[in-house]
């Protein structure tokens, strides 16, 4: 049976290039999840308008395998927890707002714990200096919670700073072709490395926070 990693969009503001940066990263993994018979499934975190974390229990005391235990009560986290439960891995893409992780990206991961617990996630960043920033941010958090982070942390760095290259294809929601190009070059090596890492993860369940070493 065909394994599942979710590719997630956590930029919900707009404009916002994120769901065509997620787009590039699925296009550059189509061929080795085909290899490693691995769906890859596209998970835009805007569909579920999460808002601030406004349940009245808080994540840790909600597991879904527990079949007699508490459950989330409103529509947008029941649906976020279904979602994220049913992959096997992950992998965040992730806008650096002002030099650190954007806030619907922590409010996303606030949300649950038990559903994505000691799963396998690799994080790709992305900004005008590549969201390095937000990278190790987000690799920390992800690894105290428990999950398994992948070791190679792609960071996409804009072509051209902020200017008319960036900004215009951004105002549309695109990703601009000197960027487009540049990263197929520089980076798409990186991102096939950080999938790899996850596929071994996946194939060898181990210790909550492991990395792929």
């Amino acid at each position: 049976m065909s394994l599942s990693v979710a590719i997630i969009t956590t930029s919900t503001r707009t404009p916002r290039v994120g769901p065509s940066i997620a787009a590039f990263v699925k296009s550059i993994l189509d061929e080795p999840a085909k290899a490693n018979n691995i769906t890859l499934s596209p998970v835009d975190l805007a569909d579920f308008k999460l808002p601030i974390y406004d349940e009245a229990v808080v994540p840790g005391m909600i597991n879904p395998a527990q079949a007699d235990g508490l459950r989330f009560a409103l529509s947008h986290s029941i649906a976020w927890s279904a979602e994220i439960k049913r992959h096997d891995a992950y992998i965040i893409v992730q806008p650096e707002y002002n030099y650190g992780v954007a806030g619907s990206t922590k409010n996303a991961i606030d949300y649950l714990m038990h559903e994505w617990k000691g799963k396998p996630v690799a994080v790709v960043s992305y900004g005008i200096q590549g969201g390095s920033f937000a990278s190790e941010q987000v690799s920390h958090i992800l690894g105290k919670m428990g999950l398994r982070v992948a070791d190679t942390k792609p960071l996409l760095k804009f072509e051209g700073g902020h200017g008319p290259e960036l900004m215009g294809p951004m105002l549309k929601g695109e990703l601009g072709e000197v960027s487009r190009e540049a990263w197929k070059e520089g980076k798409a090596e990186d991102i096939v490395k950080a999938f790899e890492e996850v596929v071994v993860l996946l194939a060898a369940p181990g210790t909550e926070g492991e990395s792929a070493k």
